[in-house]
């Protein structure tokens, strides 16, 4: 059985990634599991080139087929920020409460018309050679007035979903593993899996 490595530290991540890929022919390991203690940092300014950063990095550096993203909340009312920079926006260590704060402050007042957001993930596999593919997953919605639910992590909790009328931390994991950003792009990249290695013809 081949291996793959989860590329990420982020506990809630390696969860939601262990469950959608559980069927697939590889043995799942984690950053913690080769014991290999390496930050990759962030240097693109979008989020295909931060997942194809790391994806490779932790490839060369692990040997192993290496999967690795980066996601966000992207607001069009602030310009599509905090976009790339969402893990660290207001620095990478202050609660996502006060996070939270700071953006319904800069949205008060704006009708849910005007209060679109959309979270986006790249997902990105790498070979040591260097090749790699990525795939991409997005869920439209709107920012709530205020924070609601204690599932997920993250911006979920102020991220809502109109035909639902729920937030995404409101919805059962399972659900949200089907529809979420992470969990649309998992999919497309679960598919890949299930044909990898490709041939040498189709690695353009």
């Amino acid at each position: 059985m081949d291996a793959l490595l989860l590329a990420t530290t982020n506990h809630h991540k390696l969860d939601e990634f262990r469950v959608i890929f559980a069927r697939l022919p590889f043995t799942l390991f984690s950053l913690a599991d080769i014991r290999l203690d390496m930050d990759v940092e962030e240097t693109g300014t979008t989020f295909l080139e931060n997942a194809e950063v790391k994806a490779r990095t932790y490839a060369q550096v692990s040997g192993m087929l290496s999967l690795a993203d980066d996601s966000g909340l992207e607001i069009d009312a602030l310009g599509g920020a905090p976009g790339v920079y969402s893990a660290r926006f207001m620095g990478a260590n202050t609660p996502y409460e006060e996070r939270f704060r700071v953006i319904l402050e800069q949205l008060q007042g704006l009708p849910q018309e005007q209060r679109t957001a959309r979270f986006r993930c790249v997902i990105s596999l790498a070979e040591p050679s260097g090749y790699s593919r990525s795939v991409e997953g997005v869920i439209e919605g709107v920012i709530a007035d205020a924070p609601r639910g204690t599932n997920g992590f993250g911006y979920d909790p102020i991220f809502l979903l109109p035909e639902l009328g729920r937030t995404t931390a409101e919805l059962p994991p399972e659900h949200k593993n089907r529809i979420s950003h992470r969990g649309l792009a998992a999919e497309k990249a679960r598919q890949l899996l299930e044909n990898w290695p490709l041939s040498p013809s189709s690695k353009e």
